[in-house]
């Protein structure tokens, strides 16, 4: 189910049923010369989109701006600065628990957003902390790459050139969901060099052409297949441990 296509009286019917939501969420950035901007929202949203397909889950719009300053040298990149986002985040929270969710879901594509999302859930948590009140409701975080079973596939299907930015597992998955919007470029090197990640100009310097220790051409649409299929799974196995804490 789709929050976005259901009417109020469904998501109130909903509510008797199952008090658990999944929120996609990622970032609109560059991913290297061959990977879309909208990769790291789009893989959240492809995996979370295909398993409401295979499961009775409810999913959310998909957050689809996140904490990119550091790739703002590059053109078509969207940020929200860390304090904006976790405001944001709150925001969505609070609006899905006044209606009764209790157990709230992110599906993360995006690294970059990791600290701040544990922050701002660190900050929500602390309103009931210091007032001694119980939360009514519980957050989790997962990245789609740590769902069971990914990390070893993309070992598997990338021994070398995996990297850890504009990856060719991530590629992969919106090659095969947009096989229209399959590109190619040449890699230089072939594999890109890995560093620290700072500032947006520090970042353009060390990381010209956007990549951080990845060979993006490896992708294929064959791939991003059999990406999405396990973590279709993953999520599911995942969303079941959930409900039940």
């Amino acid at each position: 189910m789709l929050l976005h296509l259901s009417t109020w009286p469904e998501i109130d019917a909903r509510l008797k049923q199952s008090r658990t939501v999944v929120i996609p969420i990622g970032s609109n950035e560059q991913h290297g010369p061959m990977g879309l901007l909208g990769t790291d929202w789009l893989c959240p949203e492809i995996i979370a989109h295909a398993a409401e397909k295979e499961a009775d889950i409810l999913v959310a719009p998909t957050f689809n701006i996140g904490m990119a300053q550091h790739h703002l040298g590059f053109s078509g990149t969207i940020s929200l600065r860390p304090s904006t986002f976790m405001a944001a985040i709150e925001d969505w929270v609070r609006s899905l628990s006044r209606h009764g969710f209790d157990r709230i879901y992110f599906l993360n594509g995006h690294g970059g957003n990791v600290a701040t999302i544990e922050a701002a859930f660190s900050q929500i948590y602390s309103s009931y902390s210091y007032a001694a009140e119980p939360c009514p409701f519980i957050l989790k975080l997962k990245n789609w790459w740590d769902l069971p079973g990914i990390s070893r596939l993309a070992a598997k299907l990338y021994p070398n050139g995996h990297g850890s930015h504009a990856t060719p597992s991530e590629i992969a998955v919106t090659f095969a969901a947009y096989p229209d919007h399959v590109k190619s470029a040449t890699m230089e090197p072939q594999i890109a060099p890995n560093g620290p990640i700072r500032d947006a100009l520090d970042y353009r310097f060390r990381f010209p052409d956007g990549r951080i220790g990845s060979d993006s051409s490896l992708a294929t649409i064959e791939h991003g297949k059999e990406l999405i299929a396990a973590s279709v799974k993953g999520l599911i196995d995942d969303l079941k441990k959930f409900d039940g804490e």
